[in-house]
């Protein structure tokens, strides 16, 4: 849950505590600091003996961005001020971050979360960059945020600031870190690895652009760059492509290597924006699964995960432009659904009479074939009905196919017709009953 402090640029003091959403003030030029409840992830060790692996635990955490930059138009809601404890407490983990550079693209999302009851996922680790240990000075974490519901996913590197100490200095307890005055680790924010969109969907033989973006201090911490681009589907893993290149000059000091064929990155991009995108050509089926975007700067790292679905509608057909009612024996009619992706496609046979308003779903659904899988991964099923005798002439038959690459629902139907026998016999009813009627007439 994030919990939100308004700061104006004047730093007046707020005074009192606000909860819910009861209240709604507008902030010019003005920023803020969001207060998320985290969890300190560690990694244990199991049970020896038992055969198992690496253990984690979670620890109770709170995590201050401090400021926050709120845009002249926003309404801040949920305002309850984060006042810190009045009495420091060594037990507890309360991190505060300076955000103002890099900004966190989106950050407004966090300020509307709570009113919007929107679950903000976040975890805390150590953090130890390559080459260094985890004891050295100063430390440094990271943070993973995302909102549920909503387009937000961002991996945080969090550095320690220096904390003058002294013999009244209180050391946090699980961390061996020396606190504030006030209780609180200090840390500013050095590198930020984001992505807007953490699932995707996209056509089969179609492109798809999968995003990832970093952003790190003015001052850069390191001027190379890296970036790699893995695929995980089914357990297996595969690199995508991967790519070096420096900040300050990207010609000829660029190297690129594509792994999948049709994969691409925009280099200028890379450099002058922070875009780590990639652009996928001709999906296929094989390219579905969970991608690991990981941007690298001289000793730090992070990492953002795309998911990215393969789509293909159905083909919908019957097996018949037209059905002529015959009582003396059964008809089926088939419905195909075919080269479809993925697999869950759902096939219903309706009716509706000449004298009904409303189809009605036949209680008998015939029967299924079984899935074919074509060359390129897609599906193909069919279902077979059985016409009842007793249908009347005129009935409107429908199939309908439900599917995820489907919008709504598609339906194919055809009209029943009345058979060249039974349409003669009413011929020939008329004909002879006019006959009479004006033999009556004439005499």
């Amino acid at each position: 849950m994030a919990l939100i402090t308004l700061k104006r640029d004047s730093m007046m003091m707020i005074e009192g505590i606000l909860f819910g959403c009861f209240l709604t003030c507008v902030c010019a030029n003005g920023v803020a600091d969001v207060v998320l409840s985290c969890a300190l992830v560690e990694e244990g060790v199991g049970m020896g003996g038992m055969g198992g692996g690496a253990l984690f635990t979670r620890t109770p955490a709170t995590l201050v961005l401090r400021d926050v930059a709120v845009p002249p138009d926003e309404s801040l809601e949920t305002l309850t001020p984060f006042v810190p404890p009045s009495i420091p407490d060594p037990d507890a983990i309360l991190l505060e971050a300076k955000v103002s550079s890099p900004e966190i693209p989106n950050v407004d999302v966090l300020l509307h979360a709570d009113c919007n009851e929107q679950e903000v996922m976040c975890e805390i680790s150590r953090y130890s960059p390559q080459g260094s240990q985890e004891s050295s000075d100063p430390a440094y974490f990271m943070v993973s945020l995302n909102v549920e519901g909503v387009e937000f996913s961002t991996s945080l590197i969090l550095q320690t600031l220096m904390v003058e100490k002294d013999q009244s200095t209180l050391i946090q307890n699980k961390l061996g870190l020396p606190l504030s005055q006030s209780g609180t680790l200090l840390t500013e924010v050095i590198f930020v690895v984001f992505s807007h969109k953490k699932s995707v969907s996209a056509p089969l033989r179609g492109d798809v652009l999968l995003n990832c973006g970093f952003k790190q201090q003015e001052i850069p911490l390191a001027q190379e760059v890296g970036i790699e681009w893995r695929l995980q589907h089914r357990g297996k893993g595969q690199k995508v492509l991967d790519m070096k290149t420096r900040v300050d000059d990207a010609e000829g000091n660029t190297v690129v290597r594509a792994e999948r064929r049709g994969s691409s990155i925009d280099v200028t991009k890379v450099v002058g924006e922070g875009d780590a995108s990639v652009t996928l050509s001709k999906l296929k089926v094989l390219d579905e699964g969970t991608y690991i975007c990981t941007v690298s700067i001289g000793l730090f790292h992070a990492q953002q995960v795309i998911q990215l679905h393969v789509i293909q509608p159905p083909q919908v057909s019957l097996s018949e432009e037209k059905l002529v009612l015959n009582t003396k024996s059964r008809q089926t009619l088939s419905c195909h659904c075919a080269k479809y992706y993925p697999l869950d496609a759902q096939m219903e046979w309706s009716s509706l009479s000449p004298t009904d308003t409303e189809a009605t779903v036949f209680p008998d659904q015939g029967s299924l074939s079984s899935h074919r899988q074509h060359g390129d991964g897609t599906y193909s099923l069919s279902s077979h009905l059985t016409v009842p005798s007793s249908i009347s002439p005129g009935t409107k038959i429908t199939c309908r196919v439900s599917h995820p690459a489907l919008e709504a629902p598609l339906s194919v139907s055809l009209v029943v017709e009345s058979s060249p026998t039974d349409s003669y016999w009413w011929v020939l009813g008329f004909l002879v009953v006019t006959v009479l009627f004006f033999y009556q007439v004439m005499r």
